[in-house]
């Protein structure tokens, strides 16, 4: 399959709008993709940490100038440029974590599975226009992220199970950032839960436990043993008790299969 193939394959609707150069929000159940003039402006998705998150958690912002800048800007749909021009941010810093934020929710929004896509014509997000993504791009660094989990260690159930740590072999190492987040993996916080915790993109997070898993730093969890089927009804007596032949009915069909001879 080509990189133009793959892309297509991804979403046939955003791949129009894009053709278009259609401005809107295109919505899945896992996420919405905000398009100007047929290029991606900002994505967000349900199963990632916003750009707030991003910021304060994951970033040097306070959670408080955020929010002022929400308070701000937010009717006027210029929250980054308010947060750079008023010194909150530097342009580079808001940039970067404003990408990682449209491929991470991009990455989920159209996934397999995420549902219908609609989409709303003129729709735009509050964050107001920072940077555009070309709708190819978004496409093709889905199609790349996908096939990366899977090189990695190919368990999709990794995603979305419990992060249950095990003990390092003698001599094993792990890195800074992998110690910190098995130092938050309690066997009970699944990778989306400690991407927000963390303040980081989901899909690192996903990326980063399959590498662990892939070490034996992590229980790779097993399918579920499929249940086994309810035994059938017994059947009643009159059905399973033998019955005597009827020997005067088989001479009649007898006679009669000769006689038609």
């Amino acid at each position: 399959m080509t990189a133009a193939t793959a892309a297509t394959a991804v979403s046939p609707l955003l791949t129009r709008l894009a053709a278009e150069r259609a401005t809107g929000a295109l919505l899945r159940d896992r996420g919405t993709l905000f398009l100007e003039d047929g290029r991606v402006v900002h994505a967000e998705s349900p199963s990632t940490p916003g750009l707030d998150v991003l910021l304060t958690t994951g970033g040097g912002l306070a959670p408080e100038r955020w929010t002022e800048a929400v308070n701000e800007a937010g009717a006027r749909r210029q929250v980054g440029r308010f947060l750079v021009d008023n010194g909150r941010l530097a342009g580079g810093e808001l940039e970067i974590c404003h990408l990682a934020a449209i491929f991470d929710a991009a990455f989920f929004a159209l996934s397999p599975g995420s549902g219908p896509s609609r989409f709303r014509r003129g729709a735009t997000h509050w964050i107001g226009s920072l940077r555009s993504v070309p709708a190819a791009a978004v496409e093709r660094e889905t199609c790349r992220r996908r096939e990366l989990l899977d090189s990695v260690w190919p368990y999709p159930l990794l995603d979305i199970c419990p992060v249950v740590p095990r003990p390092p072999a003698p001599g094993q190492t792990v890195t800074a950032r992998q110690r910190i987040l098995l130092e938050q993996a309690d066997g009970v916080r699944t990778p989306a839960d400690l991407a927000w915790v963390l303040g980081r993109p989901a899909f690192h997070t996903l990326l980063e436990v399959r590498r662990l898993a892939a070490a034996g730093l992590v229980e790779t969890p097993q399918p579920a043993a499929p249940v086994p089927a309810p035994p059938p009804e017994p059947l009643p007596d009159w059905m399973t008790q033998s019955q005597p032949p009827d020997v005067a009915l088989l001479r009649r069909l007898r006679d009669a299969l000769e006689a038609s001879l």
